[in-house]
């Protein structure tokens, strides 16, 4: 496809703390006991695309994720893995591997997407339609939109519901309108000039950006590179980017008519006046495609607008799974989906009973692990134990009467007799004393909870040392 490949795979995401640390950057986060970046990288070795760019942010984990990289996909891949600031958002961080970026169209793509939509799909609908950008759009969660959830811990304060409010065209393959994480009780303006270009808009609350666009590369550097009102730059490709490139499509076409104008080269937002409310949407005669549309004079006659480009979307078809791991809440329903209805992502033969139990691993007399389970390689389970819809790490010591239900355990933990852990995640090096009771949990990497302990939407973590010099 002569797509270059970039992949984003940040540093030690706040939004995930416990789970992620200086030790575990977010990419070696284990989904189904792989690091979740793997879940990317063979999709794209699955469709040819074996010549990546990763970046991370820091240098200590770049270093780690680039280790691993090396041992895992040797003589498979060719992946730079280049180390960004942390904090530099996703438009930041291509910005400063702009100089990498040569070939005439760019795959980005999340780090934390774990999917089986073929990234092929979305490069042929950009190239079909000579597209400015891509989206990859896929189903809001159940849960709702993840950015805006998280899993255990006492929230001090109830925040408002929010929503993506996404509005395409009637073909459902042009973005028309794009706003992120929007309070549901809010009132949304769209720009009349969008609308008389179309004629009718679908507003769509059910979707959300999963975060692998196709650009076209000049397109991209020069936006990167836009300093409007003499403000810092975008620094976000979700927030920031895309929504720039949406509002301003129609830009000498349709923009000028509703008086928005650009001055000294950086755009205006439309007033008030040039804007109508969502809920005074109407439904309109549908159209031809707009920009087809606005390609011809009042008159018929042919002419190309110098500032028009196209905005496209990919909507992930219902039979793919589409899923972002970017909070605490959406780590455990990936763990769930992958040993469960999307257990052919996992890379591991599912047995009869649809669990994966490793051939290595040792259970104890009249122990039992449930469907949609998985046991990690020598591990090693006492008498009496329990376990459904779990993943269970690689060597960790499980004694005897132990339940655990709804739950990931990572690598290298040693649970006691008499624990009862459910909808907890437990990271790796953890020690559960006797007869610890977690219910909807994060333990942090390396904490020893001590014997007897009860502790219920709670996120317990060892304390990081100042190490002055």
């Amino acid at each position: 496809m002569d797509f270059q490949v970039v992949v984003l795979a940040g540093g030690t995401s706040k939004a995930l703390v416990p789970l992620v640390s200086k030790e575990v950057p977010k990419a070696l986060l284990p989904v189904a006991n792989r690091p979740v970046i793997s879940y990317v990288l063979d999709l794209l070795e699955q469709n040819n695309l074996n010549d990546i760019i990763v970046v991370v942010g820091g240098d200590d984990a770049a270093v780690k994720v680039g280790g691993w990289i090396s041992s895992a996909y040797v003589d498979r891949l060719r992946v730079e893995v280049v180390a960004v600031p942390e904090d530099k958002g996703t438009a930041g961080t291509l910005r400063a591997i702009s100089r990498r970026l040569t070939a005439s169209d760019i795959l980005v793509v999340s780090g934390d997407l774990v999917s089986d939509v073929p990234p092929g799909a979305v490069a042929a609908a950009h190239r079909r339609h000579d597209a400015v950008v891509t989206a990859m759009l896929c189903s809001t969660p159940v849960s709702g939109p993840t950015e805006s959830v998280s899993a255990g811990g006492k929230d001090k304060a109830k925040k408002p519901a929010r929503c993506n409010i996404i509005g395409l065209d009637v073909t459902k393959q042009f973005l028309l309108h794009i706003a992120s994480g929007t309070e549901v009780n809010k009132d949304i303006r769209v720009q009349k000039s969008i609308l008389r270009a179309v004629g009718q808009m679908d507003i769509r609350t059910d979707l959300m950006d999963a975060h692998l666009y196709a650009f076209k590369r000049c397109v991209l550097q020069e936006v990167l590179d836009k300093d409007l009102d003499q403000k810092e730059k975008f620094q976000s490709l979700k927030k920031d980017v895309l929504p720039y490139l949406v509002r301003t499509q129609l830009r000498s076409a349709v923009v000028a008519n509703s008086r928005a104008q650009e001055e000294n080269g950086n755009y205006k937002m439309p007033t008030q006046q040039s804007q109508v409310m969502l809920s005074q949407l109407m439904a309109n005669a549908s159209t031809p495609s707009f920009h087809e549309l606005f390609a011809f004079g009042p008159n018929g006659s042919a002419r190309v607008p110098k500032r028009t480009h196209k905005c496209c979307v990919y909507i992930v078809p219902k039979d793919k799974y589409c899923a972002r791991l970017n909070s605490i809440q959406a780590y455990s329903d990936i763990n769930r989906d992958i040993i469960g209805e999307a257990n052919h992502l996992s890379g591991c033969s599912f047995s009869p009973q649809n669990n994966f139990i490793h051939p290595s691993a040792e259970l104890g007399s009249k122990s039992t692990v449930g469907p949609h389970c998985m046991l990690g390689e020598g591990s090693q389970m006492g008498d009496k134990c329990s376990v459904k819809r779990s993943v269970i790490g690689r060597h960790c010591r499980i004694g005897s009467n132990v339940k655990i239900a709804n739950s990931v355990v990572m690598n290298h933990v040693t649970i006691a007799d008499g624990c009862s852990i459910q909808g907890s995640v437990v990271c790796s090096t953890v020690q559960l004393q006797e007869r610890v009771v977690l219910k909807d949990c994060q333990v942090g990497a390396g904490f020893v909870v001590t014997a007897g302990s009860e502790y219920k939407g709670e996120s317990l973590a060892k304390k990081e040392k100042n190490i002055s010099i």
